[in-house]
C-alpha cells in the first residue's frame, strides 16, 4: 500500500517527531545581517561551505592531526528534485503531507544543527537568533500541521536560557532542540580540535546547568537532542563519513542521556521530558539493561562486596598453599603485590556511592526514568525499532518510549512518501501489534510534549485526538 491508503486504514494521526527542513541560506544570512551586522553574516557565508574547502588539499595525516573527521557530504535530496524543494519550501511540504501520509510534523533544522558546535560565541548566538526567527516567520501560516523547532545553543546555561525566552515569549515557537553536548578544550589547548573533552550537560558538566532545566520547567518545555558521536571517540576517520556515521546518533545522544542520568537531572526535574533523536531506541534499550544491572552489583551496599576490607587474607593465603602451583606457593610471600591491583584499601570514601548523585535508590527508580521521561525517534526503516515494546526482554517487563521520527529532507529518505510504508512494515512482519503502532506513530510523541505542556497541540490539526488520549488515560 502507499501512503495515503495506509494512513487512510489508521484509526489514529500520524505524527512525525523528527523530519527535517533545508534552510534557504539567504534568508538566513540576511536576518544575521539585520541583527548582527554584515560582517558576521559574512563569516556565517564562508562558514557554510568551510568544511569542504578545508579538507581539500590536505593530507590524511594532516588532516588527523587537525582533528577534522569526514563529516557529511551529498547529504540532501538531488535527483528526487521534488523532495528537495519540499524540504525547503514550507507551503510546498504543507501541501504534500496527506501525500506523504503525515497528518503533523515536528521539523528539525539542517543550518540550525550547526549552531551546536560553532566555536565563535558571537556567530553562535547569531545564528542561533536567526534561524530561530526564519522557522517563526516561514512556517507561521502552516503551523497547524508544520511546527519547526527552535535551537537553543548550550555552551553555557546563560546562553541557552536567554535564547529560550526569546523563542518562547518573543517568536512563540513551543518545540525546541538542545546542544546536548559541548565538545569543550582542555584547558591550555584552546583551538587544537584534538585535545577536547565531551561535556554531556549533566555529570561532570562545566557547569551548573539546573537553572535552565528549571526554566524548561516554568516555560513547559521538552528538551530534545540530536547530538553526533562524530569527531570524537571511535568516529574520527579522516577518509570515511558512512563509517563515521554508523551509529553516530546513537552514540551521541547516549552519552546526553548518561550524563544527565547519572548527574540525577532526570530525579531533580521529574515534570520533564526529554528526547533523543534519529538513533532508534535499541541503544536505549541496551542502556537501560545495562545501568540496571550495574546498579544490582555496583549500588552503595552491594559494593561492599568488592571492599578489600572484607577480604579474609588467612583464607585466601590458605588456598593458595593448598591449591596453587610452585609458580604461585614459591611467591607467597609476596601475595601483597597483586593483591592491591583493581583493589585499593585506600579508596576515597565519599567516591564510593557512585549513584548519590543520579538521585536513584532502585532498579525501579532507574526504570521508571527510562519509561515517563525517555522519549526515543526512530527512523521508519529500522526493524529494531519493535524491541523498544518487548516486554520480554526489557527490565521488568518495560516498554520504552519509541516515536516515529522520518528523517525525510536528509539522504535517509530516498523517497518521502515511503517513510510512512516502511513504519508500516512494523505490523506487515508481525513485529508490532496495532496498539503499539499507534503508540509509535501517535500517542508517544503526543505523550513527549503534552507531558511538559498539555497545551502543546492546541491549534494543530491533532488537537483532539490528543485530547482524547489524554482523557483516556486520567
Amino acid at each position: 500500500m502507499d501512503a495515503a491508503a495506509i494512513r487512510e486504514e489508521l484509526d489514529h494521526p500520524v505524527i512525525d517527531a523528527d523530519g527535517h527542513i533545508i534552510e534557504f541560506i539567504p534568508a538566513i544570512r540576511d536576518l544575521i545581517a539585520a541583527d548582527a551586522g554584515t560582517a558576521l553574516a559574512d563569516t556565517f557565508q564562508a562558514m557554510s561551505t568551510a568544511a569542504a574547502t578545508a579538507r581539500r588539499g590536505l593530507s590524511n595525516d594532516q588532516r588527523r592531526s587537525n582533528g577534522m573527521s569526514r563529516t557529511g557530504w551529498w547529504g540532501v535530496p538531488t535527483r528526487n528534485t521534488l523532495d528537495r524543494a519540499t524540504a525547503m519550501l514550507p507551503r510546498l511540504l504543507y501541501n504534500r503531507l496527506d501525500e506523504i501520509g503525515i497528518d503533523v510534523a515536528l521539523l528539525y533544522p539542517t543550518v540550525g544543527l550547526t549552531v551546536m558546535a560553532v566555536d565563535n560565541t558571537e556567530l553562535r548566538r547569531a545564528l542561533a537568533r536567526a534561524c530561530n526567527r526564519y522557522y517563526a516567520e516561514a512556517y507561521e501560516k502552516y503551523s497547524d500541521r508544520l511546527l519547526p523547532v527552535g535551537v537553543i545553543p548550550t555552551y553555557d546555561p546563560d546562553e541557552a536560557i536567554a535564547e529560550l525566552e526569546y523563542a518562547t515569549k518573543e517568536l512563540g515557537l513551543r518545540g525546541f532542540l538542545f546542544g546536548g553536548l559541548v565538545l569543550r578544550y582542555a584547558p591550555g589547548h584552546e583551538g587544537d580540535r584534538a585535545a577536547r573533552w565531551v561535556d554531556g550537560l549533566g555529570l561532570d558538566s562545566m557547569h551548573d546547568y539546573d537553572p535552565l532545566w528549571q526554566k524548561c520547567a516554568e516555560l513547559n518545555v521538552s528538551p530534545t537532542f540530536h547530538s553526533t558521536g562524530i569527531g570524537f571517540g571511535s568516529r574520527v576517520s579522516p577518509t570515511n563519513y558512512v563509517a563515521n556515521h554508523i551509529g553516530n546518533f546513537a552514540a551521541g545522544t547516549e552519552a546526553v542521556l548518561r550524563s544527565l542520568f547519572f548527574g540525577g537531572v532526570m530525579s531533580r526535574f521529574p515534570e520533564l521530558r526529554f528526547a533523543f533523536l534519529e538513533g532508534g531506541v535499541a541503544w536505549g534499550c541496551n542502556l537501560l539493561s545495562d545501568i540496571c544491572g550495574h546498579f544490582e552489583k555496583r549500588n552503595v551496599d552491594d559494593i561492599r562486596h568488592y571492599d578489600p576490607a572484607n577480604l579474609d587474607r588467612a583464607l585466601l593465603e590458605s588456598l593458595v598453599a593448598d591449591y596453587g602451583d610452585p609458580m604461585f606457593t614459591d611467591r607467597a610471600d609476596r601475595l601483597s603485590e597483586t593483591l592491591s591491583f583493581l583493589s585499593d584499601p585506600n579508596e576515597e570514601v565519599d567516591t564510593i556511592d557512585e549513584w548519590k548523585l543520579s538521585g536513584i535508590n532502585s532498579k525501579a527508580d532507574i526504570v521508571k526514568i527510562f519509561t515517563d521521561q525517555c522519549f526515543f525517534g526512530c527512523e521508519a526503516d529500522d526493524p529494531m525499532n519493535a524491541i523498544a515494546f518487548n516486554e520480554d526482554i526489557n527490565p521488568d517487563g518495560s516498554r520504552l518510549r519509541a516515536m516515529f521520527a522520518s528523517d525525510i529532507g536528509h539522504w535517509d529518505v530516498p523517497d518521502f512518501t515511503g517513510v510512512l510504508p516502511e513504519a508500516w512494515e512494523l505490523i506487515e512482519d508481525e513485529l508490532v501489534t496495532r496498539d503499539q503502532f499507534s503508540d509509535f506513530m501517535f500517542g508517544n510523541v503526543a505523550r513527549l510534549f503534552t507531558g511538559t505542556n498539555p497545551d502543546f497541540f492546541n491549534g494543530t490539526a491533532v488537537e483532539s485526538q490528543v485530547r482524547q488520549l489524554h482523557a483516556n488515560e486520567a
